[in-house]
């Protein structure tokens, strides 16, 4: 009799599999997107796109690496979707390319490439945009501009002033801005029940965004794609922090629910913390990652000076991941810890 030995399934993982599940995850997303604020996300998407295949095929180029191997494998393209859904959509052309060369070219290569990155790519290059040039990065198009495709394109490559008109605060701005205007006068529940800016829940437009990527995220952890623990304690910090904030203060903060579908909550639970290179790696990590990374995120959107805060938290928790993987480390089969 012949006996089999194990492993007696094996499962068809790769990183191109991976990487093409997360663009597909990303499509509800897009697809909202097109349908708020018409195609000149694709134009960004574009723009990242090739300007993250061609700095990658110079980077393995000059380190004498194949190309076909790397540029295959769907994790530039991953990095410059992230990017492009990351930043304005009517951001000017030149930003997103820069944004994206220096993601991969100082935050992936010169660290060695996929899974030496100690940083998330994506969030690098927010980071260092946002800071760089703070007001481009705030010009977030208005919902009702009634402006065309040819309108955001001649923004986009610069042939037109960047009109007030075309753009507008994000929900986030909007009522950091009206909080500081009214000076606590007018409570967090008033200003956020004008339907014409923050829609139902969470900013009219950007909370049926945030359900997109929310629907995008749930169908990567149906698939196996990503764990339970990172996104769910994301947005579980968040929760947690803001209802407590909330219920003890009312009229100064804003609820729970505001908060876990503006911004950039749901993107980054499912799409940027999940990142299992430069995230934790142990069960107990996980959820620590996860619910530090949320709680940090809502203190920067609410106290700092910027709008919203999913990238700097999770820079700031990358830092983190060696020493609470170390403190983490579950006890090898058959001994006690």
């Amino acid at each position: 009799m012949d006996f089999i030995t194990s492993p007696y399934l094996t499962q068809n993982v790769s990183v191109r599999r991976v990487m093409l599940h997360v663009l597909a995850a990303l499509l509800p997303g897009v697809a909202v997107y097109l349908w708020l604020l018409g195609p000149a996300i694709l134009v960004q998407i574009g723009i990242a796109t090739a300007t993250a295949l061609v700095t990658e095929a110079l980077m393995l180029f000059a380190r004498k690496k194949p190309l076909a191997l790397f540029l295959g494998d769907g994790s530039a393209v991953v990095t410059a979707w992230l990017i492009a859904l990351a930043f304005p959509p009517l951001a000017p052309w030149w930003l997103v390319a820069v944004g994206t060369a220096f993601a991969i070219v100082v935050a992936k290569q010169l660290y060695g490439g996929l899974g030496q990155n100690p940083f998330n790519p994506a969030m690098i290059a927010f980071a260092v945009c946002i800071v760089s040039f703070p007001a481009l990065m705030s010009q977030w198009p208005a919902i009702d501009s009634g402006a065309g495709f040819g309108e955001h394109l001649a923004l986009i490559f610069g042939q037109t002033p960047r009109l007030d008109a075309l753009t507008g605060a994000t929900p986030l701005d909007a009522l950091k801005t009206a909080q500081r205007l009214g000076e606590g006068q007018t409570s967090v529940a008033q200003i956020i029940a004008n339907p014409a800016v923050f829609g139902i829940v969470a900013g009219r437009g950007w909370e049926w965004i945030s359900l997109g990527y929310l629907i995008g995220g749930l169908w990567l952890g149906w698939r196996g794609i990503i764990g339970w623990r990172v996104p769910f304690a994301f947005l579980g910090g968040m929760a947690v922090v803001s209802g407590a904030l909330w219920l003890s203060h009312p009229t100064g903060f804003a609820n729970p629910l505001f908060h876990l579908f503006s911004g950039g909550a749901m993107f980054g639970a499912f799409f940027i913390a999940t990142d299992p290179v430069t995230g934790c790696t142990t069960p107990k990590g996980k959820l620590i990652f996860g619910f530090s990374a949320g709680v940090l995120a809502y203190l920067i959107r609410v106290f700092g000076a910027y709008p919203d805060g999913v990238a700097f938290a999770v820079l700031l928790l990358n830092l983190c991941v060696p020493i609470i993987d170390l403190y983490t480390q579950p006890p090898i089969f058959g001994m006690k810890k």
